[in-house]
């Protein structure tokens, strides 16, 4: 009887050599998620002999910049993270990869940092029927779990302890997730910013355009009273020579 050894990563299940060798031979720039107990690390990579280039990585702990006091491991934070992992591969001119996930399963928190690469503008091949829906995403599910735990107050403050002690209300996770989404891509921002300084400009041109107006107005009166004084002064020099 035969012994056939084993790779040591292969004893550890820690690398799938036929999904790594594709990569290597079609030298495909791939994505990898991974997740652990506290955080989610979405990373853009590039295969080469020496080993992977990390071309952009994000980290779920770069979400508290932008506000987010949520968890930072749930679908909405993996959400969140791969969308902030695309917009810093689009900065780069990254404009497609692959998903590399080795020996790990495509489970839901993995799809949904994927959807938010996608989103972010980065092509990646994948099925959208195998992608989160938006009210997961966002975290309307929590916020309605929630909802109904409020009147046991024992149970809800158990069970949302860490968002609690944070001062954040699990209710409030969809528009919470909003307006992180829109500090991470930051175009809605400018566009609002962009359309009070106009509105602003506008209103300080029309105000000045009015004053010259008003002015232009206010010359022919002006003009008429004078014209009208000369004429009464006149009469009456003529009335007192006459006497």
């Amino acid at each position: 009887m035969s012994f056939t050894p084993l790779l040591r990563r292969i004893r550890e299940d820690k690398t799938n050599y036929r999904k790594r060798k594709s990569i290597l031979i079609g030298k495909h720039i791939f994505a990898a998620v991974r997740i652990s107990n506290e955080n989610v690390i979405v990373q853009i990579l590039k295969p080469s002999k020496v080993g992977d280039e990390v071309l952009i990585s994000a980290h779920s702990r770069e979400l508290i910049k932008h506000g987010w006091q949520g968890s930072r491991k749930n679908i909405s934070a993996c959400y969140l993270t791969g969308l902030l992992a695309g917009t810093k591969a689009v900065a780069k001119g990254v404009k497609q990869c692959i998903l590399y996930t080795g020996n790990r399963m495509y489970a839901p928190r993995i799809a949904a940092s994927v959807k938010g690469v996608i989103d972010a503008g980065v092509n990646i091949p994948v099925e959208e029927e195998t992608l989160p829906a938006q009210d997961r995403i966002s975290g309307k599910h929590i916020a309605d779990y929630a909802n109904l735990l409020k009147d046991n107050k024992q149970i809800y403050n158990t069970r949302f302890s860490g968002l609690i002690k944070e001062g954040f209300a699990p209710e409030s996770y969809p528009d919470h997730f909003d307006k992180v989404k829109i500090s991470i891509l930051g175009k809605p921002i400018a566009e609002k910013e962009v359309k009070k300084v106009g509105a602003k400009e506008e209103v300080a041109k029309v105000e000045p355009e009015k004053k010259l107006e008003a002015k232009k107005e206010k010359k022919p009166k002006e003009v008429k009273k004078a014209k009208e004084k000369k004429t009464v002064k006149k009469k009456e020099t003529k009335g007192g020579k006459r006497s």
